[in-house]
Parts: C-alpha cells; sequence; structure tokens
C-alpha cells in the first residue's frame, strides 16, 4: 500500500512530486510566495530551488515547522486543476470543454492602429493592459521585456506601470520568462493591484494561490491575463539554429510569430519562414508535461490563431474577465468580429488544446495524492 501523504506537505514534497517529476513549468510561484527567501529560480534550468543553508536542497526546516506556502501556491501539484476550476467557476470543467469553461468566444483586436501594428496579432492584450491601468483597476502589471544587443531577445520578467511601458513590452518572444518573478518588484515598489501576463503554466498560479488561501500574495492579483500556448523553447535556439543555420543573429530580429511554422521579420523588413520541426530540438523541458494549450484559469485568455493573422482570438472565462471585456467594447478601444466568421480558429484551438492534454503523465505514474487529469473526449 502507497504511503498517505503529508497533511501538511511543503517543499521536500514538491521537489520530488513536482520539480524533479519533470511537471515544475517553471512559473516561479513558489520562489515568490515563500516567506523565508529560502528558495530561488535558476534561469537556465527554468526551475526552482532551495537555498542549501537551510535545511538543504531536498528538505525546508521552515516546512518541517509547518509552512506550507510552496505547496499551496504550485499549479501543478496535487490536485490543481480541480481546485482552480472550483475557485473560479464553482464547478470542474466537463470531458466536453476541452479547452477549459468559456463564458464568451469572439475575435478581437485594438482599435487604435498603433497597438494593431506594434502589438502581436491586433494588440488586444496591450489594449487590455493599458485600459486596466488608466481605469483603476491595476495598479502595474507582471509582463516580460527583451535586453539589448547580442541577447535582444532574451525575455526577462517586469514591470509595466503606464502605457509606454506596455508597448515596450509587446510581441511574442517565444521563449520562457517566468513573469510571476516581477512580483518581488513590485512589492518593493508598493504595487497593491497586479496584472499577470503569461502562458497557462502561469496563469493558473493566481486561482491556485487564492483557493489555497496562499496569503497577501494571491490577494494582490487583480487581472490573469493568459495566452495559448504550445511549448516556449531555450534561449539557446538563437545561436544554435537561428544564427548558426539562418545567418539571423537575435539584434537583427524585429519580430517573431507562430502560424504553423516559426515566423521572422528582420530589421530591413525581410521576412523569414522556418519549419517548426527544426525548432523541436529546443523545446524546454517544462513544456513537455505541461497539458494547459488554452490558460484555462486566466480571467481572459488570448491567442494569434485562425485565418486573421491581425486578429486575437479570446476566451473569456470569468465575471471579471467578462466586465472587463464589455467595458473596452463599449469604450471602443478594442473592435470585434463573430468568431463564426472564422470556424477554423475553434476547432484548431481544440485540437491544440486536446493534444496538449495527452501530455500529462497517467495515474500510474503518479506520487501519491497526485491527481490525473479527466480524459478529453471531444473530437476537434
Amino acid at each position: 500500500m502507497a504511503a498517505m501523504p503529508p497533511s501538511k506537505p511543503h517543499w521536500a514534497q514538491l521537489i520530488r512530486e513536482v520539480v524533479d517529476s519533470g511537471l515544475c513549468t517553471g512559473c516561479a510561484a513558489c520562489v515568490v510566495v515563500c516567506p523565508y527567501d529560502v528558495l530561488s529560480y535558476d534561469e537556465g534550468r527554468y526551475k526552482p530551488f532551495h537555498l542549501d543553508a537551510d535545511g538543504g536542497p531536498e528538505d525546508c526546516t521552515h516546512g518541517e515547522r509547518g509552512c506550507t506556502l510552496c505547496t499551496r501556491a504550485c499549479a501543478r501539484f496535487r490536485d490543481w486543476e480541480p481546485e482552480a476550476d472550483n475557485f473560479l467557476f464553482g464547478r470542474a470543467r466537463s470531458d466536453e470543454e476541452v479547452e477549459g469553461v468559456v463564458r464568451k468566444v469572439a475575435l478581437a483586436r485594438a482599435s487604435d492602429p498603433e497597438f494593431a501594428a506594434d502589438g502581436q496579432d491586433g494588440g488586444f492584450v496591450s489594449a487590455t493592459l493599458i485600459w486596466a491601468l488608466e481605469h483603476d483597476m491595476i495598479d502595474a502589471a507582471l509582463v516580460s521585456y527583451t535586453g539589448g544587443g547580442d541577447s535582444s531577445w532574451k525575455a526577462t520578467p517586469g514591470l509595466a506601470r503606464n502605457r509606454e511601458e506596455v508597448m515596450a513590452s509587446s510581441g511574442s518572444r517565444y521563449t520562457y520568462s517566468a513573469n510571476v518573478l516581477a512580483y518581488q518588484q513590485a512589492q518593493s515598489e508598493g504595487f497593491e493591484r497586479l496584472g499577470l501576463v503569461g502562458m497557462g503554466c502561469m496563469a493558473s498560479a493566481p486561482a491556485i494561490m487564492k483557493a489555497r488561501k496562499a496569503g497577501k500574495t494571491a490577494r494582490r492579483f487583480a487581472l490573469d491575463i493568459g495566452l495559448l500556448c504550445s511549448k516556449t523553447f531555450e534561449d539557446s535556439i538563437f545561436p544554435e539554429l537561428l544564427q548558426a543555420r539562418y545567418g539571423l543573429a537575435p539584434a537583427n530580429i524585429a519580430k517573431m510569430n507562430i502560424k504553423g511554422r516559426l515566423q521572422i521579420w528582420d530589421n530591413s523588413g525581410e521576412y523569414h519562414e522556418i519549419p517548426l520541426k527544426e525548432a523541436h530540438a529546443w523545446t524546454r523541458d517544462g513544456c513537455k508535461s505541461c497539458p494547459d494549450f488554452a490558460a484555462e484559469h486566466a480571467d481572459i485568455s488570448a491567442g494569434g490563431i485562425g485565418a486573421f493573422g491581425d486578429w486575437t482570438l479570446v476566451l473569456v472565462r470569468t465575471q471579471r474577465g467578462e466586465e472587463l471585456f464589455d467595458a473596452m467594447l463599449e469604450g471602443g478601444v478594442i473592435q470585434t468580429r463573430p468568431i463564426e466568421e472564422d470556424p477554423g480558429a475553434l476547432g484548431l484551438l481544440r485540437k491544440l488544446a486536446k493534444a496538449s492534454r495527452r501530455r500529462w503523465p497517467d495515474s500510474d505514474h503518479q506520487e501519491p495524492g497526485r491527481q490525473s487529469l479527466p480524459a478529453t473526449t471531444t473530437s476537434a
């Protein structure tokens, strides 16, 4: 008979069941909630680790005394999915809801031509963050930026406090940035109401924190925007594939997108196209078991899939998300078109969501106490 899991699981269980098992996505939620600063983040491996000074790498003396915050923040620990579903929606999603619980679906883009031109797939996410900032919904947003010089496409977490900083953070990188880590900067600057932009692995963190009552950190998240995501790549894809094989130096890349293939525009405006199969070798380990393509626990999920390259597929999931979306539409800052105009977008969404859910390990390979995700029976 398998041993019963501890009633107060902490880092010793988290490292075994999530970090070392391959389920850790590297979202860093456990790091930012730790009240004793004994967890840190390895940017090279995209994983949290425990500082040896207090209990060694695989244990935590604070956890032994009853601190459970790291496991309460982890959106891959044990029954994370039904806990997040029940907190947000009052029920678990059904097998047929392969893309998660949805209140409203639409195609949308920013009305402002600047957002549409500089943002990704019509600038919907940028317009949403700016609306939330300018209408006193959030004080700052946790986003990602890129550095300068030869590392200009290395994504790093940061804060967007105003329109200019939102626009500076716009666009997609397709390498990983643990945007949740920007929480530490937001806390040091005294911001109380935070927006978060991130893939499903990050977008589930606020709901899990709130469902498990993970303290002040949980309460500070006021808006959660999720990005549709099949995978991200390791930073080494830039020198090892894009530059070595295609001569595309990171500093010369102006924009990236994925539409069935890796699309790159350089600073001269020239377009380059790379088959996705060539990039598979650089898939980040944290993505290989992630079941959440559709960012199912965000207030609003968004992604550029479908026939219209300058429109975003938007999934409104929560009451807060619906109120925000409707206010933006009424205020004229976004434009919409019916999803019926692009039926293939929903088909592709469900196909990709179903494929991602197959990644989660079978119950036969799980640690005691870990859930098996519901089957996905809906055909794409």
